[in-house]
């Protein structure tokens, strides 16, 4: 046990720039590609619902259940008042909840803390799973916990390093696109009872302002999360 708390408490020497600049690349592909979108975009979705849960639980409201769903949507199930600051905060959580994740996994990776950042996303996928109400919600949960663990467990040491920082990628640039994906659908009519809407019947500031809002929390994140990740110019190599 003590061997296990110096190996989460050592800080990883930092990978080689390229390497980053590499993970960086491979994120962005899997992101802007359609196909690959779909296939991961249920990683995005289980950070989006699990901000939702995190703080309905910090705001004091009755969390009842999540359930995802094999379209890439998901619902958190949430019980208090339908008004008022709690509510508001939950229903803004989901959509920069990705990009916070990623921002705080940037900083816990451009430390060095790679085994830390590990031990907290499975933690808070066992967390996620307890509140599960639905078969292909688990199946997900499992698949995604089961793949880190057994990646970390039999990987070379040096290659969870390489795994968080294409983690972290991903949750920085997939947190930009649903953003832009939902405000398509707002302009067309297709997302009426969205995060936004629903803050826009909330606060009775519009919809569009929130969007506004979650692609400038998206985008400062990227920004920031880049600067953490890759602080040297490539010139400078």
């Amino acid at each position: 046990m003590s061997e296990f708390w110096v190996t989460l408490a050592t800080a990883r020497p930092e990978p080689s720039p390229w390497v980053v600049l590499l993970s960086a690349l491979v994120a962005l592909g899997v992101v802007s590609w359609s196909t690959s979108w779909q296939l991961s975009r249920g990683l995005i979705t289980i950070a989006h619902e699990g901000g939702h849960a995190l703080v309905a639980v910090l705001t004091r409201r009755k969390l009842e259940g999540i359930r995802l769903h094999s379209d890439t949507s998901g619902v958190t199930l949430t019980r208090g008042r339908p008004t008022g600051p709690g509510m508001i905060m939950t229903a803004a959580a989901g959509y920069v909840a990705p990009s916070l994740l990623g921002l705080g996994g940037a900083w816990l990776t451009s430390a060095g803390y790679v085994a830390i950042l590990i031990t907290i996303v499975v933690v808070l996928l066992c967390c996620m799973l307890l509140l599960i109400r639905n078969l292909f919600g688990v199946v997900s949960l499992l698949a995604t916990g089961g793949a880190i663990t057994a990646f970390t467990w039999y990987a070379a040491p040096d290659m969870d390093a390489v795994l968080a920082h294409l983690a972290v990628w991903f949750l920085l640039f997939g947190g930009v696109r649903p953003i832009i994906e939902l405000q398509r659908k707002r302009r067309y009519g297709q997302a009426g009872n969205s995060d936004a809407d629903q803050l826009a019947r909330l606060t009775f500031l519009p919809g569009g302002f929130w969007v506004f809002l979650f692609l400038l929390v998206a985008g400062a994140s990227l920004v920031a999360g880049a600067y953490l990740l890759f602080p040297v110019p490539l010139g400078l190599l």
